[in-house]
């Protein structure tokens, strides 16, 4: 009757067990899955950003009558050998 019941809860076990495996592959799968899913949709969203069709460059436009409000700048004689000891 021991030997029954040992073996009984042996083969529950090891049936416990193998749904556990399956399971936790199951999750390993989809949380692979969600991740690709993720990248994905950087790799989208970074491919609209490079578009250079969606860029307003007139904000970053220099307006040549303002050039002249600019000081000039007057340079010393510049001697560079200081920086590099």
């Amino acid at each position: 009757m021991n030997k029954i019941l040992l073996i009984t809860m042996f083969l529950l076990v090891s049936l416990n067990a193998s749904d556990t495996q399956d399971n936790n592959k199951t999750t390993l799968e989809q949380e692979h899955l969600k991740k690709n899913m993720e990248d994905e949709q950087k790799y989208a969203q970074e491919q609209t950003f490079y578009q250079m069709d969606n860029y307003d460059f007139q904000g970053a436009e220099v307006n040549p009558k303002s050039l002249h409000k600019i000081p000039e700048l007057e340079l010393d004689d510049l001697d560079m050998d200081s920086v590099y000891d």
